[in-house]
């Protein structure tokens, strides 16, 4: 297992938590000037549609036929707005790619017009995407990331699309992906992680329920919907049944990505940080049971998608640029592009 050397962290951020925290509210998600976004709206077969935001660059002549394409999955309830978002899109522009954040549907600041919204193992929708993305740029390279929820989709697209997925994407990252979907639900339900993360979670999901029911009186048990005060029960009574899933338990074990990972056929970097507050570091995969292309790096501290450092003195309040850059690196790498 390659942990990718040692990977820096301020002292004054001690724990999974404080990384994890810190990083999403106050740490530097670019050097001072926010990425610029052109949103463009694609259509769905079942009369849909998906908001794809993609970086303005500040110049822009016609794009090399070997200039790859970095395309980000975002995590639950995140969007382009998402520090992580906005920090690949610095690496992505320092390095002459160009970038684009496909929303999950009811992600981009307005509710999906279908019965359904999205979840962890929807690699039907990851396929889409990336269907659109290579008919829209031809002959480019694709590289692509999936944060958190994001990472769980896109590495079960893979599974599913075996050798056909390198046709599509040269290479593939899992960042704080939580692979094994049961061990990672019951973390985030309890204790600290049920106050603070679970709480922060439901509270825009429940109101895209209450969106998607009036949009569909009678859809699910509403009432049961608002009386979650867990991400299994809320799954259970939303997210499961509106997307063909007997329930948590069915949705958990049928959409984790951890036990197909020795399946995947093409370059594929699965981050996980060691003291990740709801991906249990005894979940984590072990190097046995990815098989050939799949690489782990699980450094000891980063939380979740927090990878904060230092800069300046005394490095207050520090950045996210760090892990992206190195995704980075690894997908040129890994692409030879």
């Amino acid at each position: 297992m390659d942990e990718a050397g040692p990977w820096p962290h301020p002292w004054w951020l001690p724990g999974g938590n404080a990384q994890t925290i810190w990083s999403a509210l106050w740490a530097q998600p670019h050097g001072g000037v926010a990425p610029r976004w052109v949103r463009q709206r694609w259509y769905t077969p079942d009369g849909d549609f998906i908001d794809v935001d993609q970086v303005i660059r500040a110049s822009t002549p016609e794009p090399a036929p070997a200039r790859p394409v970095l395309v980000v999955f975002h995590g639950l309830e995140g969007s382009s707005a998402s520090h992580y978002a906005q920090a690949f899109a610095v690496q992505a522009q320092a390095r002459d790619w160009d970038m684009a954040v496909p929303h999950f549907r009811g992600c981009s600041g307005e509710i999906n017009l279908a019965p359904r919204a999205y979840h962890s193992g929807d690699h039907a929708e990851i396929d889409w995407m990336l269907g659109q993305f290579r008919e829209r740029f031809p002959g480019r390279p694709l590289l692509a990331v999936g944060v958190s929820l994001g990472g769980n989709a896109l590495m079960r697209w893979a599974q599913e699309a075996g050798q056909q997925a390198a046709h599509r994407v040269r290479a593939l990252a899992a960042v704080s992906a939580p692979l094994d979907l049961g061990a990672a639900g019951a973390a985030i339900d309890r204790g600290f992680n049920r106050w603070v993360y679970a709480r922060m979670f439901l509270r825009t999901m429940l109101q895209k329920a209450e969106a998607k029911w009036r949009q569909y009186p009678g859809l699910f048990d509403l009432e049961t919907v608002r009386r979650a005060r867990t991400l299994y029960a809320f799954d259970d009574a939303f997210t499961g049944p509106l997307h063909g899933f007997a329930g948590t338990e069915d949705y958990w074990r049928r959409a984790a990505a951890k036990p197909r990972l020795a399946e995947v056929r093409l370059p594929a970097l699965v981050l996980n940080a060691r003291n990740d507050p709801f991906v249990p570091v005894s979940s984590l995969p072990r190097p046995d049971a990815v098989g050939p292309w799949v690489t782990l790096w699980q450094p000891v501290h980063g939380g979740h998608v927090g990878f904060c450092e230092s800069r300046g003195s005394p490095g207050w309040p520090g950045h996210v640029l760090g892990m992206p850059g190195r995704v980075c690196d690894w997908l040129r790498d890994a692409a030879g592009v």
